[in-house]
């Protein structure tokens, strides 16, 4: 069944993203211009392009890591343009932010992990911490994996982890950035049996990824960087003998 999405998320035109007229730069290089799209509610949106085409640039400014200058964003009920710094924890509390490379604290297990997110977002209820916590384990698979260290799991456990971490605040936008580039292509597809899944409940997922292989799997839009350009795509269009893997 769908979530209902709180009012405050949606934008006058039912947009839960909306880009327009948007520049992204690093270090006065364009990486990505004329930037125009829009996400609504519930959709699964893939970003694909090769190695340095703006996919993760692009993410990173709709959590406002990379400060939209130029063009006019809504990201989940906020405006990037000109966001002050005080309101960036709020945006990123709305949202589920997966790493392609885990980042998960080391010395602590999975289950402190989780703890540790929990009580930097203000959860105090020690009852409520527990059941949300095994909660969010339970939704990837891995509730009787708690107690173990980081280094103690395979790489798609550990990136198991990385999503119940984004699942934690029970965002309705998850932002994953290439997050099974480390893997192999069967843990791959088990991690999207777990997004495909958040998606079902009513999320919104925008996933960049340079494997194009899963596309046809696991099928959603399809945004193309390429040239500093985006455009929209069909999974049949794509050109697979150029795949990046």
């Amino acid at each position: 069944m769908k979530s209902k999405y709180p009012k405050e998320m949606i934008n006058s035109k039912g947009n839960i993203v909306e880009f327009s007229s948007v520049r992204i730069c690093q270090q006065e290089q364009i990486i990505l211009q004329e930037v125009d799209f829009t996400i609504k509610p519930g959709e699964f949106v893939y970003l694909i392009g090769k190695v340095g085409s703006g996919k993760s640039s692009l993410l990173k400014t709709m959590y406002n890591e990379l400060p939209l200058k130029e063009g006019h964003g809504f990201v989940a009920g906020y405006n990037l343009k000109g966001m002050p710094k005080k309101q960036e924890p709020y945006l990123r509390r709305r949202m589920g932010i997966v790493f392609q490379d885990f980042q998960l604290l080391s010395d602590r297990s999975v289950y402190d992990n989780l703890l540790f997110v929990l009580k930097a977002t203000e959860w105090t209820d020690k009852k409520e911490i527990d059941k949300r916590i095994r909660d969010v384990l339970s939704d990837v698979d891995m509730v009787h994996k708690g107690y173990k260290m980081p280094h103690q799991l395979s790489g798609g456990e550990q990136q198991r982890v990385g999503i119940a971490r984004a699942l934690l605040n029970a965002p309705d936008l998850i932002l994953a950035d290439e997050p099974t580039g480390n893997l192999d292509p069967v843990t791959s597809e088990e991690l999207m049996n777990v997004f495909e899944r958040i998606c079902k409940r009513g999320k919104t997922v925008i996933m960049a990824t340079h494997n194009y292989q899963l596309l046809k799997k696991f099928p959603g839009r399809i945004i193309k960087c390429e040239d500093t350009r985006l455009s929209e795509c069909d999974v049949n269009a794509l050109d697979y003998d150029s795949i990046e893997v």
